[in-house]
């Protein structure tokens, strides 16, 4: 991913949001600290047709570097967005709000319109105490990317994800291998079938099915 040393930032308002002037607050004080670089303000009654073009439904709203954002945000969350823009971490913490919201189709569509992201979509299976629905929408994303070159790119992200001390992510891994579609999956689904799990040892041969020759 690119690295972003200082984001800009945009900011929908309405005149008669309570929230607003809090969030504005807050991000006065990132363009003191520096943390920011440009930060565009819109008024939603003044510009209609601009929110419009943003999708924006409600206020506050707010885009950092990658992140678009919503609702009453507090100075020390704006200012952590801020920081973590353009990082892989920041983008894994994006995702992981977004899928624990349930807006599984944001998530879908940035990956997408950014491949490279993908990786840090990926970086949240490491944890083995995520959340049941972040790793069915993973598993939906990735799914959906089966056989392209998107997914074939982070062969080596899934590899390593293999080898986790989690069998549930070893488990996961191995799927995601065989929707690579790619033969340089296979020495490192064969080296699974020796797995200690028996669920990924079976995971593991069924993704090897699924490779060319």
């Amino acid at each position: 991913m690119p690295q972003l040393t200082v984001p800009d930032a945009l900011l929908v308002i309405g005149t008669h949001c309570p929230h607003c002037p809090t969030v504005l607050a807050g991000f006065s004080d990132l363009i003191k600290q520096g943390l920011i670089g440009r930060l565009e303000i819109i008024n939603l009654e003044q510009r209609p047709e601009r929110v419009a073009e943003l999708g924006v439904r409600g206020v506050p709203w707010m885009r950092i570097g990658p992140f678009e954002l919503e609702g009453l945000r507090s100075p020390a969350e704006l200012k952590k967005w801020a920081q973590q823009a353009g990082s892989e971490t920041g983008m894994a913490e994006y995702f992981k709000e977004l899928l624990t919201e349930g807006q599984l189709a944001r998530v879908e569509a940035l990956v997408r319109k950014e491949p490279a992201t993908l990786a840090a979509l990926l970086s949240l299976m490491e944890d083995p105490e995520a959340e049941l629905q972040i790793r069915l929408g993973i598993s939906a994303i990735v799914e959906g990317l089966a056989g392209t070159p998107e997914l074939q790119g982070d062969l080596d992200k899934l590899a390593a994800l293999s080898h986790s001390s989690d069998a549930r992510t070893r488990n996961d891994a191995c799927y995601f291998l065989g929707l690579t579609r790619d033969p340089r999956a296979r020495p490192v689904l064969e080296e699974r079938l020796e797995d200690d799990d028996a669920g990924v040892r079976e995971t593991a041969a069924e993704a090897l099915e699924a490779l060319p020759d």
